[in-house]
């Protein structure tokens, strides 16, 4: 028998088999429990509570082992890692990404689709550049962990796990989503007499990210040889990185 999904992701409606126990969206490739009753006889000794954390175990060795590696990212929409990447900087391989969108959700001044754009920008580096998920800090303000809320704090710890021990060959990505805003540039370095800013989601409390910061940051640290791709959606980005030379298309 088939019956009828719908991705609660993307919204695409499709078909699937009731003895399929994961379901994978075939338009953004989310991982979805078939959550079909089906017959089950309890695990012997009939303690079934206590035998749920080995059944899901069971249940994720099959997805990995089922998933081919061009579907494998859609894992992370399911269970996204314990360590989140922070932990584990030492294992990373030579692409990585920080990916952030900020919605404001919260504050009159919220935007809509930064989350969505965040996810876009995922599944284009995974799909076309190779890129792996657990190489990736998403930074959206739906995150379980709190450590992936894109709080200032937060944002900077990750552009420091972007380019640590960064090397020649390295491929990183910086992408970030949301309002930015500039100040008044109180180190005289700036032509037009502003710093430019990014606003985490706790700007109004613990100020704003500025141009200076990013560039000391993530541009500063790298080493001859590493790509950097900053990819900066809001107000008064042009000169975000406080690289040396612009584009002046006039």
């Amino acid at each position: 028998m088939e019956i009828k999904i719908i991705c609660h992701r993307c919204k695409q409606k499709f078909s699937a088999s009731t003895t399929t126990e994961i379901i994978i969206c075939p338009q953004c490739r989310t991982v979805i429990p078939n959550r079909t009753p089906r017959k089950q006889s309890p695990p012997s000794g009939g303690d079934y509570g206590s035998s749920i954390p080995s059944l899901i175990g069971n249940l994720l060795k099959k997805l990995c082992h089922a998933l081919k590696p061009a579907t494998a990212p859609g894992l992370s929409s399911f269970v996204y890692p314990k360590s989140c990447g922070l932990d584990n900087v030492g294992a990373l391989g030579n692409k990585r990404a920080v990916l952030c969108g900020v919605s404001y959700k919260k504050w009159k001044y919220k935007l809509k689709g930064t989350i969505n754009d965040v996810f876009n920008m995922r599944d284009l580096l995974i799909r076309y550049y190779e890129y792996r998920d657990e190489n990736m800090l998403i930074l959206t303000e739906e995150q379980p962990d709190a450590r992936l809320i894109p709080t200032k704090a937060n944002i900077e710890s990750s552009l420091k796990w972007l380019v640590k021990d960064c090397r020649s060959g390295d491929s990183l990505v910086f992408y970030y989503s949301g309002h930015g805003l500039r100040q008044p540039d109180f180190e005289g370095d700036e032509i037009d007499g502003f710093d430019e800013t990014i606003c985490p989601v706790d700007f109004l409390k613990e100020g704003m990210i500025v141009d200076n910061d990013i560039y000391a940051t993530i541009v500063q640290q790298l080493t001859e040889g590493v790509r950097l791709h900053a990819i900066v959606d809001a107000c008064h980005s042009g000169t975000i990185l406080d690289l040396e030379h612009y584009y002046d298309n006039n």
